[in-house]
């Protein structure tokens, strides 16, 4: 869909990528329950701007791969560097949500969605920011 506004490809780029805890909101998002609540859950984090075809970035745009999921083809999502995640993710299989919450930010119009890709949960926040909700094209 961006791409098609846009009229090209995304360039990405990354405002941080690393290593933090997970907050306890972070981890009801993801549908951890009970005990696990109460732990520290490390996971991997890519917080990327989104650009279309001007000089605004269209979507700040937040992964979260604990480090439970980091394993087998999922390993490769510590690696995208500036590819954006969809292009991984959908590639050759659907990778169905299985949990979407829309709100709206002091930012713009916010999709958080939890996907299950290759039985590895992730979650993605999107935030649409002024410049896409103001775009021509």
């Amino acid at each position: 869909m961006l791409e098609e506004k846009a009229g090209q490809p995304l360039r990405v780029e990354r405002t941080f990528e690393g290593y933090r805890l997970l907050t306890l909101q972070q981890k009801r998002q993801l549908g951890l329950q009970g005990s696990a609540l109460n732990r520290p859950l490390l996971a991997w984090i890519r917080e990327v701007l989104l650009y279309g075809n001007d000089e605004q970035p269209w979507v700040g745009a937040q992964s979260i791969f604990p480090l439970s999921s980091l394993k087998g083809k999922a390993r490769r999502l510590q690696q995208l560097k500036g590819t954006p995640i969809g292009y991984v993710l959908f590639k050759r299989r659907r990778t169905v949500p299985n949990q979407r919450f829309v709100r709206q930010t002091s930012e713009g119009w916010q999709r958080q969605t939890r996907y299950d890709w290759y039985g590895r949960l992730l979650l993605i926040s999107e935030t649409f920011l002024p410049a896409f909700l103001s775009s021509d094209t």
